[in-house]
């Protein structure tokens, strides 16, 4: 089976994007772990906070144009791409990406959990065995320094994983899976933010209703505390759209 590429790849503030629906993605990501010769490939799933953050980390930005897929993560970029292009984007959020994942290819995905405070991956891999039969490839926290960093990926390589959740925080999980992708060689790396935590059930998934009208960030930021301070990070992100706008309706 031969997955086609992207049917279309748009630019947002100099990053790429890729106008493919959540089933495509999960294609894809199929047929690169199933039924291409091995090789690195990473994933990024883009919103408004990676492109406000950007904007200081060049080395994130990076990370970000050379990325295999770049999907919509959220209604955020939606609306950025709809404003700034004229195109409608599907989304393919990170958490239906690793879930659509384990769903489809349960005992035959080999998964690393990498990221999250320590012991977190470890319930959130056993869970995810429980409930999708996938297998455990290993298993590693996100709490480590530079200097580490080519151990931890030396240990994902080793392991022989189809697939890489990365949970490391914006920037710093990208910027891993990219530098580190030859050495990991995995088929499958995905920057994948708090998803670890919610396999976990550290952290709540949004309600099914936000997330089929792609607003659960509005559910995530009213009623947790601890991400009040992104919100300023939206506000700038819609500032920045708006100027774009403007700056090429001239």
């Amino acid at each position: 089976m031969t997955i086609p590429t992207p049917r279309q790849r748009l630019t947002l503030f100099d990053l790429p994007l890729d106008v493919v629906t959540l089933d495509e993605t999960l294609d894809r990501l199929g047929d690169w772990i199933f039924h291409q010769p091995r090789a690195p490939h990473t994933v990024v799933t883009l919103n408004p906070e990676f492109i406000v953050q950007s904007r200081t980390q060049p080395d994130f930005v990076n990370a970000m144009q050379v990325a295999d897929l770049i999907t919509a993560d959220g209604v955020g970029i939606v609306w950025a791409a709809r404003q700034l292009t004229g195109t409608e984007v599907p989304r393919a959020p990170g958490f239906d990406i690793v879930q659509g994942l384990m769903q489809r290819h349960g005992a035959d995905l080999r998964v690393f959990f990498l990221g999250a405070k320590p012991g977190v991956a470890e319930i959130a891999a056993q869970n995810a065995a429980r409930d999708y039969g996938i297998q455990v490839a290993g298993i590693h926290h996100g709490y480590f320094d530079l200097p580490e960093d080519q151990r931890v990926a030396e240990l994902v390589r080793d392991s022989g994983a189809d697939l890489v959740l990365t949970a490391m925080g914006a920037g710093r999980q990208e910027t891993f899976n990219q530098y580190w992708r030859q050495v990991m060689n995995v088929p499958v790396m995905i920057g994948c933010g708090g998803v670890i935590d919610v396999l976990a059930g550290n952290a709540d998934l949004a309600p099914a209703w936000t997330r089929r009208l792609g607003v659960e960030w509005i559910w995530r930021v009213g009623l947790d505390r601890t991400r009040w301070n992104r919100a300023p990070r939206l506000a700038q992100f819609v500032r920045m759209v708006r100027a774009e706008k403007n700056r090429t309706a001239k």
